[in-house]
């Protein structure tokens, strides 16, 4: 990576840069998101995120009906200024399938679910900024997953469509079953197994 495209990287333009800017931009570091048109650098992922991404993933990809797929950290399209990267997405088998090997994204129509596990350099965006954005987008559902001390919590939302909000549905410690977007059952406790 030369100067001349850190420099870039470091000065939006006017307005931020859109995703079509981003899409162009090269040697961006692993998991680099644009977030209100100004690039998000992510910090390197603790054990815990690892452990409970791969744990949500596996039972996801093992109840999760036919028509549903489940990617991790996949960029998402939201709007012009916005292409997060959730930990997890939920997407149809259609928008699946119709993927090219090439593709770098889906957008906000192909997903279900938007999960988020929250690290402490991603505590206000994954709380407040991202929901928003997911809820704004037509995202129907949203998990919060967070750390409390030995255990792990999971906040689930649903999208209230007359408000184009997120509602919070349920708070889960130690298992979790719910019946939206599918018939989910997750033992959280084995995360520190």
């Amino acid at each position: 990576m030369g100067a001349e495209s850190l420099t870039h990287w470091l000065t939006p333009p006017p307005g931020g840069f859109t995703v079509d800017d981003f899409l162009s931009m090269r040697d961006l570091p692993r998991h680099t998101e644009l977030i209100d048109g100004s690039l998000v650098f992510v910090s390197p992922q603790q054990i815990w995120h690892v452990r409970i991404i791969d744990l949500i993933r596996e039972e996801l990809k093992r109840q999760a009906p036919p028509e549903w797929r489940v990617e991790r950290e996949m960029s998402v399209r939201l709007a012009k200024h916005e292409m997060p990267e959730p930990d997890l997405i939920v997407v149809t088998a259609e928008a699946y399938a119709n993927q090219a090997r090439t593709s770098t994204y889906y957008t906000a129509d192909d997903l279900v679910l938007a999960v988020e596990a929250v690290s402490p350099e991603s505590v206000s965006r994954d709380r407040l900024v991202k929901p928003l954005k997911y809820a704004a987008a037509g995202i129907e559902h949203f998990w919060r997953v967070e750390q409390d001390g030995d255990r792990t919590v999971v906040y689930v939302y649903v999208r209230d469509p007359a408000t184009a909000e997120y509602a919070l549905t349920g708070i889960f410690h130690e298992h979790m079953k719910l019946t939206v977007p599918f018939e989910i059952d997750l033992d959280l406790t084995r995360v520190m197994g």
